[in-house]
């Protein structure tokens, strides 16, 4: 490449943005040329900057690394975007590869290291998944997936919601709440609801918290 390697940071971490810029610039070959705390003010600098690479935060505040990363590919088709996440589950890869991203590393110390190869193999056209997060894109891949349906009663079955009250917060009948519970079971491998549940919050397609 006869220019240096354009590399846009998002992060809503200041501490992160800094560490990334210190590893970046050490490269002679790549150049930070600006930093967004958010997913709105990443499009805007996007807009502005027209990087060569994009790293990005999966976990922001407003929109997602995983949203953001869909709207500038939207505008741009040809963005090239690593995302950095402290989530690695099934779906959380899969989610990002989905949306467009060239990359997918976690934020482990040890791998936080390889920013700069991955840099450097987007700019060149390639991506860059480590063994680890391609195996979960190839098991993800050949997984069945949910309705919209069966996503909203998964997610009330996290919640601990029997039959009845899973009724009366979606407004459905007895009968399609058990119809959508046999799906997830069949499409989840699981012997039972609670293992269900248990599977779901393993492969990231949710978290007990919401």
């Amino acid at each position: 490449m006869d220019h240096k390697v354009r590399v846009l940071m998002t992060d809503d971490n200041a501490v992160m943005l800094m560490g990334l810029q210190q590893v970046i610039s050490v490269d002679p070959e790549l150049e930070p040329v600006g930093s967004a705390e958010n997913g709105e003010e990443a499009l805007e600098r996007y807009r502005t900057l027209q990087p060569d690479v994009v790293t990005m935060d999966y976990d922001m505040p407003g929109w997602s690394g995983v949203e953001t990363t869909a709207k500038i590919i939207r505008e741009f088709p040809d963005a090239r975007i690593i995302l950095l996440s402290v989530f690695e589950s099934e779906e959380d890869v899969w989610s990002a590869v989905q949306a467009g991203v060239k990359g997918y590393l976690t934020k482990k110390a040890g791998e936080i290291e390889d920013v700069l190869e991955a840099i450097h193999e987007v700019a060149a056209g390639g991506t860059f998944f480590p063994a680890a997060i391609a195996r979960k894109i190839e098991t993800r891949r050949n997984q069945p997936e949910l309705s919209g349906a069966e996503m909203a009663v998964l997610r009330l079955l996290g919640r601990g919601l029997c039959n009845k009250e899973i009724v009366d917060e979606l407004g459905i009948s007895a009968a399609m709440v058990k119809f959508h519970i046999v799906n997830l079971r069949e499409k989840l491998g699981a012997a039972d609801r609670t293992q269900a549940v248990i599977i779901a919050c393993q492969r990231g397609l949710i978290r007990l918290e919401e």
